[in-house]
């Protein structure tokens, strides 16, 4: 099967219990920003780019600019964060989940679990061979969850990113693989479910 994300994306239902994906798009900008307002802390220590104050309208023009697919996270009809398919490999059939920011209020909740299955089901239907995470090695939290959900630790990329604040990351990657996702969609499901 060729692997389309676009063209399968358009007739995916991105929508799972409360949470919903919607193409991220002018309407969402304002409740995007005062969610990653939220916690201006995180900002400076977990992610690569700022995207409070004067950063956040740097980072939206930015990110419209480069091969990605970017959504808007619903939960319970409000804005609570961002993420995005990236990376997109049709050749090698493979994808990237990742630019992810949850607000403090959706952390802890099963938002990033309802999203991470959204997401996986759809790349996995258009045809992906294989979905990669990145994850700053520092990120624990991010870590974890894409351990529970089943990911593999493929590896550590040393020295690989200058973050922001000059800071120089390690990235742990992930992956899951088509024949994987069944066991991955079935453990989602049952955390979903729980």
């Amino acid at each position: 099967m060729l692997f389309d994300p676009l063209r399968s994306l358009e007739a995916a239902d991105l929508t799972c219990g409360e949470v919903r994906l919607d193409y991220l798009a002018v309407p969402h900008r304002e409740g995007l920003r005062a969610a990653c307002a939220a916690d201006t802390e995180i900002w400076g220590t977990l992610y690569p780019v700022s995207m409070v104050g004067a950063d956040f309208d740097r980072w939206w023009e930015r990110e419209f600019t480069g091969p990605r697919i970017l959504f808007a996270v619903l939960y319970l009809g409000q804005v609570v964060g961002t993420t995005c398919y990236l990376n997109l490999a049709p050749h090698d059939a493979t994808i990237e989940i990742g630019g992810t920011y949850l607000a403090p209020s959706a952390r802890g909740t099963r938002v990033n679990d309802a999203m991470k299955r959204l997401m996986l089901a759809a790349a996995f239907a258009a045809g992906a061979r294989r979905v990669e995470f990145r994850v700053d090695a520092i990120n624990m939290r991010s870590r974890g969850a894409v351990a529970k959900l089943g990911g593999h630790l493929d590896g550590i990329l040393r020295a690989h990113r200058v973050t922001w604040t000059g800071r120089l990351r390690d990235t742990c990657v992930f992956s899951v693989l088509a024949d994987e996702w069944p066991a991955v969609r079935d453990r989602l499901d049952t955390i979903l479910r729980g």
